[in-house]
């Protein structure tokens, strides 16, 4: 430990060199500053080893009554029932068995609930003073389990005691990992179906593979009626997890909806969504965002009476005690209108806005008049510096003309070099740019092979995607073997086709301008002066301030705003429907910046520009990214191909979004079916981070000189050249 003196160490004098001043010039000197303080260090408190003792027994201490206070809210009558999501990984596992098991009347109130293809029932246990909400979820159905496990508070696996897993709940459990798990716990059904010998052999095993995903982790059985109270037990007394992108924002799982169609329009109206409040409290100015729809806003907020109390003592009657239990029974609570509370009403002033979009200023970038001062030193300038007049290609700004060469072979700038001999070409690439048109220039001078058909071939399948994914093979092959390599056309004049480009001396740290030559469209995005001081700022108000509405653990009815009534529809058909406020800002568009890295089973090329299916966070939307190296530099290398081996950069157009989250990459097939392709998390928010797109022109050396080179076969014209 490094040693920090004391607030009584001995302070020397310092020597006074020098023409000694009088009083009056030291104080005009001195004029405006303020004396030093005596102590600018904080002083430690050195604590005797009793009382360090004694202190970290209380910090302990309170650690421990946070984690217990958490468990007690969780499922209590005055928190959110405990929301577990049931995932079978087999196609052996029988789900209503587990379910059977699970809704015993001896252990509890059973309240069943049925939308669709979605099972769900509430659990009441008095008891065990404790009330579950129990959904399921298919593996073969990725985006359900993916949406579902962002709101569960514990996900219950159910195991197959011979294999575990097969391959969908597999690929299901890496999707899962990839988003971030909540708590979790491992049910193993069907063990006593297998003969004696057999299950002692089998447990083993299953433990065994059980390991490699889950190494500390005990299985509990779910095959008899005691068995499930055990689980009951363990998942009322387990440690919660917490998913960082969740525990700021207030959520909700809708266990009803109802939706009243506006005036003017029948496709657009108020929804009502019915549920508890996780998270944190929820404002109604806030806006909301229904995972797979977009962003609303709210109404108001409503306060119902509680459908599922776990001690239910509306009315009890003393003659007939099963009475209070048919009190909380939906169908005794369908006069709940009467019993309303509104909670909160929207402000128009205070609500957030669902603008998106900078609606640019055309007149937002232009100066002042002069004074007729600036404009005489810009005339003595132009007089004084000698003015070179050059044939660019249009559009061309001042800044790239100091790089273009003039007839005589000389450039405008001071600091260029005499020959362009070896020379990276760099385009700055522009989300808005890179069309149909320009990637097949790009590679049409690129000679492949055909792909050979056997006569044979299965007539099923479709020749033209076969050809267009060896395409895609053969070109991925050939950025490995010669990175950024391009030919010449012969067709087009090089100093047309390669316009856009400029040479750099050094990618590192020739300077680049990021601000320079934006399309007209890059106005419309939001950008942050500082987004780490505004993401802290944020995340200390969270913490801080007490908002306004709905507490956690609240049942309530959200009217939602202008919402499609194709919303509602997707809820009736058995989808589960979940929302989150966001935090301020959240709904405006940017430009996102995510880390990711190949998934391993996935072993296609995927280009840049395809479209993509994300999971950032809470959200799920479509965007064909760009793909960069991932390095600590200003300016970044643009990647033709998702490389398998290092982690790369994805930077798309997106709603912003407050990091920490995690990042989903998926690539529909052509079989309408979506293969994981990529896993990371969320970086920045940054429209100035720079994707730089490289060339390299080859050719073959003629002759080799000591400090020049012959190249041949680089350029096929005189024009060119002298370019």
């Amino acid at each position: 430990a490094a040693h920090r003196s004391g607030p009584l160490k001995q302070q020397n004098k310092a020597h006074k060199g020098g023409r000694h001043r009088g009083r009056g010039s030291a104080q005009r000197d001195g004029k405006g500053r303020l004396a030093l303080k005596t102590l600018s260090k904080k002083v430690r408190k050195e604590l005797s080893r009793v009382d360090q003792r004694h202190r970290a027994s209380q910090l302990r201490k309170q650690k421990k009554e946070a984690v217990l206070a958490e468990k007690r809210q969780l499922g209590c009558k005055d928190g959110p029932p405990h929301q577990v999501l049931v995932v079978p990984l087999h196609d052996r596992i029988s789900l209503p068995e587990a379910f059977r098991l699970l809704q015993d009347k001896d252990t509890g109130t059973v309240h069943l609930n049925e939308w669709g293809s979605t099972h769900s029932f509430m659990l009441l246990c008095p008891r065990l003073k404790h009330r579950w909400f129990f959904t399921s979820a298919r593996p073969g159905d990725l985006h359900t389990v993916l949406d579902m496990a962002k709101v569960a508070d514990t996900i219950l696996f159910l195991l197959d005691p011979l294999e575990g897993w097969d391959s969908t709940g597999d690929y299901c459990l890496s999707c899962l990992f990839a988003q971030g798990l909540p708590t979790y716990a491992l049910a193993v059904q069907g063990v006593s179906g297998l003969p004696p010998r057999k299950q002692i052999d089998g447990r083993r095993k299953l433990t065994k593979t059980v390991e490699k995903r889950f190494p500390d982790d005990k299985l509990l059985l779910l095959d008899t009626q005691q068995e499930a109270d055990m689980l009951l037990r363990q998942l009322a007394n387990q440690k919660q997890r917490h998913l960082a992108f969740r525990d700021r924002r207030a959520y909700l799982f809708a266990h009803a909806a109802d939706f009243v169609p506006s005036e003017e329009n029948n496709l657009v109206g108020t929804l009502k969504i019915s549920g508890y409040v996780r998270g944190q409290a929820l404002n109604v100015n806030s806006l909301l965002h229904i995972i797979g729809q977009g962003d609303f806003q709210m109404k108001q907020i409503d306060a119902p009476l509680d459908p599922f109390p776990l001690n239910p003592r509306v009315i009890k009657s003393q003659k007939d005690p099963s009475m209070a239990m048919e009190i909380c029974t939906p169908d005794a609570v369908a006069d709940m209108e009467e019993d309303l509370k509104v909670l909160m009403k929207a402000d128009p002033d205070k609500q957030e806005s669902l603008q998106t979009e900078v609606i640019p200023d055309p007149m937002e970038g232009e100066q002042t008049w002069p004074t007729e001062e600036e404009l005489n030193e810009a005339n003595d300038f132009l007089k004084k510096s000698p003015r070179l007049v050059k044939k660019v290609p249009k559009g061309t700004s001042s800044y790239q003309a100091e790089w273009i060469l003039d007839e005589d072979g000389e450039s405008g700038g001071e600091d260029e070099s005499d020959d362009m001999e070896h020379e990276d070409f760099i385009e700055e690439e522009s989300q808005d740019e890179g069309s149909e048109k320009e990637e097949e220039e790009e590679y049409e001078t690129m000679t492949v092979g055909e792909s050979v058909r056997d006569d044979l071939y299965d007539e099923n399948v479709n020749d033209e995607a076969e050809e267009k994914m060896l395409e895609k093979y053969k070109q991925e092959r050939l950025q490995e073997m010669f990175p950024d390599e391009v030919d010449t056309p012969r067709d087009v004049a090089a100093r047309i086709r390669f316009q856009k480009y400029r040479g750099l001396k050094s990618f590192r740290t020739s300077p680049w301008d990021p601000k320079e030559n934006l399309p007209q469209d890059y106005a419309r995005i939001f950008q942050f002066q500082n987004f780490t001081n505004t993401r802290k700022r944020i995340f200390k108000e969270i913490e801080g301030k007490e908002v306004e509405g709905a507490e956690v653990g609240w049942y309530v009815t959200l009217h939602v705003s202008k919402v499609p009534v194709s919303v509602y529809e997707y809820f009736k058909r058995g989808a589960p429907l979940i929302a989150f406020s966001l935090l301020p800002h959240e709904q405006k568009m940017s430009v996102l910046n995510m880390v990711v890295s190949r998934h391993s089973g996935h072993t296609e090329p995927v280009k840049a520009k395809e479209e993509l299916i994300f999971h950032c966070g809470f959200r799920r939307f479509r965007a064909s990214p760009l793909f960069s190296q991932h390095t600590s530099a200003d300016k970044h290398k643009f990647q033709r191909f998702l490389t398998a081996d290092v982690a790369l950069v994805v930077t798309v157009y997106g709603p912003i979004t407050f990091p920490p989250a995690s990042v989903l990459l998926f690539k529909q097939n052509s079989n309408g079916m979506h293969s994981l392709i990529a896993t990371g998390y969320l970086l920045s928010v940054d429209p100035d981070r720079m994707v730089i797109k490289r060339i390299v022109l080859s050719g073959h050396p003629f002759k080799i000189f000591t400090k020049m080179a012959v190249v041949r076969y680089m350029f096929f014209n005189r024009e060119d050249v002298l370019w």
